[in-house]
């Protein structure tokens, strides 16, 4: 049944897209906003899910080029994290059909609730710039292949562990690992895009709508990050990484 949303939803689904624009290129997380929003408006989950990664689309685009011009990201350092995140997406997407996340709802919550307790007791982690553990290469591929995966086959703090492997081994601060997150989620967003749009499941308009909404929120949010630095990202993935925990546990754990 074709799905027709009133104008009413229209401008809430678009608020709810600016202020997970907002929020996602802070610390990320800005899907727990907008696919209950989707859902809660009546879209069958196909649709909110297909909809949902249009309209983040935008949102990780927007924060992308704004850290760009900044200069705390360069295309050049991530190209090979960029391929290799398309790849992992694409094959994870792939294993959407024939793989149960029921593991991943169960053990995504426990690391979450373990990267909460480790920066409360590691109160300069990711405040400066550190040694890396790998090679720039290296780190690139096996981050990508491994976290473009896990965003194209299940998602939910995908950007909070990108920060996290950016800072803990390839030595970035909070400030310029969110960036760099930017660039691998419009990749893994783009991949799983075009597997929707060639299923039929993104609503154009709505996702259009609150594309805009997106790129401007993460505008306002990327430009608090330049204007705060580290240290308020870091308090920010803090509260976020809570928040993903709480969605994933009342969506996949109390609502199923």
């Amino acid at each position: 049944m074709p799905f027709h949303p009133s104008l009413v939803t229209y401008l809430c689904l678009t608020a709810a897209a600016l202020a997970a624009g907002f929020v996602d290129s802070i610390a990320g997380g800005g899907g727990i906003v907008t696919l209950p929003a989707l859902l809660a408006a009546g879209l069958p989950p196909h649709l909110a899910l297909g909809t949902n990664k249009l309209q983040s689309s935008f949102g990780s685009l927007s924060a992308a080029l704004r850290y760009r011009s900044a200069g705390l990201l360069d295309l050049g350092e991530v190209c090979p994290g960029i391929v290799a995140t398309a790849i992992g997406a694409a094959a994870g997407a792939a294993a959407v059909g024939a793989v149960d996340a029921g593991f991943l709802r169960v053990l995504i919550p426990f690391l979450l609730i373990g990267i909460v307790v480790f920066l409360a007791l590691r109160p300069g982690f990711g405040l400066a710039v550190s040694e890396r553990r790998m090679g720039p290469v290296a780190f690139w591929i096996a981050a990508g292949l491994v976290l473009g995966f896990y965003d194209g086959f299940f998602g939910p703090g995908t950007g909070t562990f990108w920060a996290m492997a950016l800072v803990g081994l390839a030595g970035q601060d909070m400030r310029s690992a969110t960036a760099k997150t930017k660039a691998t989620n419009f990749t893994s967003n783009l991949v799983s895009l075009g597997i929707f749009l060639a299923a039929g499941s993104v609503l154009l308009g709505l996702g259009l709508a609150m594309g805009a909404a997106q790129a401007l929120g993460a505008a306002l949010g990327s430009r608090l990050v330049l204007r705060r630095g580290a240290g308020f990202v870091r308090g920010a993935l803090i509260a976020m990484s809570g928040c993903i925990v709480a969605y994933i546990v009342l969506r996949y754990w109390i609502l199923m």
